[in-house]
């Protein structure tokens, strides 16, 4: 049976690049393709307030990234946080990326805010706190695009911490087998993450945190491990649905 995951879409490409990559929910079908995997996808612009009928619309669920932050507390931000309980009550699966990282870790009552040390953009590397096998060949860490000001600032109770760096304490998080969110971006790959800084520096990236990072992101070696990521959030998923 064909997974059928909903993405919850949170935000959205910038104007000035989205004729080129598409949405932030088109780079999630990409990415899964481009891992192997057949999934069908239903897209809800929730933060326009388009939302599913029910916590049981869809397989298994995504939820973006976005502009916005979770601090602003918007009205449709808490419908979303309430359907994600609900989500999680009826068993998943969730993943949730950057916004939804802090989104799903604030329904769970923990803390997200502005980060004191400023901005995480570029590549960042996260070390493994728990064995996950789809990353296994990767040495017990793996490196992905970031682009953040917010962070999770202290771990849900209900959650586990799988991933982690010296910047971001609580880089991924697992919540039983129904939820599993990560900071960065494994939907960005190093030439969208290098034009997003481009067009963001200065406002509202400060350059002090672009310009390193895009000298990073323009060396030869530069890369992700997004693919492998993919086959990780994918098997997370899947498992969910059948359990």
């Amino acid at each position: 049976m064909t997974l059928k995951i909903g993405i919850l879409a949170t935000g959205t490409t910038p104007d000035n690049l989205i004729d080129q990559y598409g949405s932030y929910a088109d780079m999630f079908v990409r990415l899964f393709e481009q891992a192997g995997y057949g999934f069908t996808f239903t897209t809800y612009d929730v933060r326009d307030d388009v939302f599913p009928e029910s916590a049981e619309a869809c397989d298994a669920w995504i939820i973006t990234g976005s502009k916005f932050s979770v601090c602003d507390k918007s009205p449709w931000m808490a419908r979303l946080k309430d359907l994600i309980l609900d989500i999680y009550d009826t068993g998943g699966p969730i993943v949730g990326i950057c916004f939804g990282h802090q989104i799903v870790a604030e329904a769970f009552g923990a803390d997200v805010d502005r980060y004191p040390q400023g901005w995480g953009v570029g590549l960042h590397t996260y070390r493994l706190e728990k064995n996950v096998a789809e990353l296994s060949a990767l040495d017990g860490r793996f490196t992905l695009n970031a682009v953040h000001q917010d962070q999770v600032l202290s771990k849900p109770e209900q959650a586990d911490v799988i991933a982690s760096s010296s910047f971001c304490p609580f880089a991924a998080l697992q919540y039983d087998d129904r939820i599993l969110t990560l900071q960065a971006h494994p939907e960005f790959d190093v030439a969208f993450e290098t034009r997003l800084l481009q067009s963001r520096r200065d406002a509202p990236i400060p350059s002090t945190a672009t310009d390193p990072a895009l000298v990073a992101l323009d060396e030869a070696s530069a890369q992700t491990d997004s693919l492998q990521v993919a086959h990780w959030m994918a098997e997370f998923l899947q498992q969910g649905r059948r359990r």
